[in-house]
């Protein structure tokens, strides 16, 4: 870092899509900026819950990142978690200007079901580690999160990010039973063509390749699912074809990839098997006033060898962070300002709470109806509107935050140099010489 003056400095907590918009504004205006990454790459679910079949718009959105915080003004700190190797008391003893919370919603929401964590990795899993585990094992010396694969699993979810999950379960059951029949079919164009296109183009189906396929579960109706947004205002007439676009986007969908769905349908229970979850009791639900409300007598066994529960994303707490039910408790929604504690704000899914990239990255940004159909339908990513809206959303509150300290005191060029003095310190441990676009080319995964 180069010799002090007295200037802001923002401390931010996590280097992806929020947080690398967050610092390059903040650097842009002028303000010293620290960016405190958990990872080795600071890309977060671009990297590790996009799905790896996204190859090109990982990349350019990767990019993207790196040409952000590779600015001058942006300092890098690696491997270095808030909670694990600083706590936010500690953090906030350095004198900062502010300090804003960028870390995303990593945290599955748990299944509300008694015991069920004890399956965990034993025919139970969630949908963090499980997207984590596709996007990285097929590279060399893989050390994450296992997987043991099954075919009929039973998926617990109903929105976006579940539908991500079901793709996963299908396009690998599906591969490795081709493979194993001495049909190569690539996992790639398997997820481009369609499962039933491409096993109709061999004369094959699920029976003839011994698989039954994954069952997607949701508690409300097919046609409350989160695939298609109601306008504000709506006349019914409009509330109904909303509906019925629902309605046909998970049917085209379940059927070009082959998956089963029930909806009102609502865990109650689960099966064991010995020290394994051998499948979930479910329920019968109906909506009332807008809530799926589970019907006593409706009880029935789902026996599956694998369970994944895609029921939402939350973010980690840290400690001194109010929480809101599960979420950080916010003050001002227009600079993510936390209630009760001075100079900290939050951003992107810190905020929002949703970890699903498709739906959440833009705070308060609805995902439109064209932009899905394409993606249920396969003919684009899906992504590629909220990834931009996630940006636009950083640039807003960090001007408003930046508005907010243009009216205060700069730190003395004493405590600029302080700081500087201890990031460089956790840059050393973390082994970062602090050359950015070298440290990126160091640490880069290969590709899959």
């Amino acid at each position: 870092m180069t010799q002090p003056n007295a200037q802001h400095v923002v401390l931010i907590v996590g280097g992806a899509v929020a947080g690398s918009e967050a610092a390059f504004q903040f650097a842009q205006r002028g303000i010293l900026c620290i960016v405190m990454e958990q990872n080795d790459r600071p890309y977060g679910k671009i990297e590790d819950g996009l799905p790896r079949w996204h190859l090109n718009l990982r990349l350019q959105e990767e990019k993207k990142i790196n040409d952000k915080l590779a600015h001058a003004g942006i300092h890098f700190i690696p491997r270095t978690k808030l909670g694990r190797d600083l706590t936010l008391e500690e953090v906030l003893g350095w004198g900062l200007s502010a300090v804003v919370l960028a870390n995303g919603a990593w945290r599955d929401r748990p299944l509300p079901l008694p015991r069920v964590d004890d399956y965990v990795g034993r025919g139970f899993y969630y949908q963090n580690p499980f997207v984590y585990w596709f996007n990285h094992y097929p590279a060399p010396g893989y050390q994450g999160p296992t997987v043991d694969l099954a075919d009929g699993a039973v998926v617990v979810g109903g929105g976006l990010a579940s539908l991500d999950v079901v793709k996963i379960l299908m396009l690998e059951t599906v591969t490795r039973a081709l493979a194993a029949r001495g049909h190569g079919v690539a996992l790639y164009e398997l997820e481009r063509q369609g499962v039933r296109n491409v096993l109709g183009g061999l004369g094959l189906t699920l029976p003839d390749l011994g698989l039954t396929g994954c069952t997607l579960i949701y508690r409300r109706r097919v046609e409350d699912m989160p695939l298609a947004e109601t306008p504000e205002d709506a006349t019914p007439q409009q509330v109904e074809r909303t509906r019925a676009t629902r309605r046909k986007l998970l049917q085209t969908f379940a059927d070009k990839y082959q998956f089963a769905f029930q909806d009102q349908r609502v865990p109650v229970g689960c099966l064991v098997e010995g020290d394994r979850l051998a499948g979930l009791t479910l329920a019968a639900t109906e909506v009332r006033d807008g809530r799926a409300v589970g019907l006593a007598g409706t009880e029935q066994p789902a026996p599956s060898r694998m369970v994944v529960s895609s029921i939402g994303s939350i973010p980690e707490p840290v400690a001194g962070v109010g929480m809101r039910g599960e979420m950080y408790h916010i003050r001002d929604k227009r600079t993510g300002e936390v209630e009760g504690m001075d100079r900290v704000f939050a951003v992107g899914n810190a905020v929002t709470g949703k970890g699903n990239i498709l739906a959440s990255l833009k705070h308060g940004r609805v995902v439109s109806q064209h932009m899905l159909e394409h993606y249920l339908l396969g003919t684009a990513s899906g992504y590629e509107e909220v990834l931009a809206g996630a940006a636009k959303e950083a640039q807003e509150k960090i001007g408003a935050v930046a508005e907010r300290l243009s009216g205060q005191t700069p730190l003395p060029a004493e405590r600029v140099a302080d700081i500087s003095t201890r990031v460089r310190a956790l840059q050393e441990r973390a082994g970062y010489a602090g050359q950015y676009r070298q440290w990126i080319e160091r640490v880069r995964l290969p590709q899959v």
